[in-house]
């Protein structure tokens, strides 16, 4: 019986030291500042545009709503840091980021507003931004505010860099 309580204790403490650990490394990673909610896409459909999202004028328009299930989101924090972006994993216990999206490697080709599934994978509130990075297509998913933050930040790339901002 003793042993039954001591077993159950030990568990409940590493539960509560591994919440406690995710509460430290967020704070860590918030700790330098110029961070902000954003998820991303891990998995992209296989029928996903790399090319900008204009109308027959060349004007930029809204996205095309693709017909996706919501999946291969996954919440995330990202932060400035000089020319770059780091992206952490909010339930991750890794101390670096797990993408870091150079500045002069983005090209925002539209954005558009979830739709279907996709609103309950994302926080609400969120534009999903669709972008290319070293060719490959990019979704991430911010609030307007954040997405203010993160197009401003590449239009004020140093003069020389290719900036792309749709």
């Amino acid at each position: 019986m003793v042993l039954a309580l001591v077993v159950c204790a030990a568990v409940v403490a590493l539960c509560v030291l591994g919440l406690v650990a995710f509460a430290v490394r967020r704070r860590v990673i918030q700790r330098v500042g110029g961070t902000f909610d954003c998820s991303f896409r891990l998995k992209m459909p296989a029928d996903a545009s790399t090319t900008p999202d204009l109308d027959t004028n060349g004007e930029p328009t809204s996205a095309p709503v693709p017909v996706t299930d919501g999946k291969g989101w996954v919440f995330g924090i990202g932060r400035y840091s000089g020319d770059s972006i780091e992206w952490f994993r909010v339930f991750s216990y890794a101390p670096r980021p797990r993408k870091v999206l150079p500045r002069r490697e983005i090209e925002v080709l539209g954005r558009r507003y979830p739709e279907g599934q996709e609103e309950l994978a994302l926080l609400s509130g969120s534009v999903v931004l669709r972008c290319l990075h070293k060719g490959a297509p990019l979704e991430l998913a911010m609030s307007d505010d954040a997405l203010t933050g993160f197009l401003a930040w590449l239009e004020a790339a140093p003069p020389g860099q290719r900036v792309n901002v749709a």
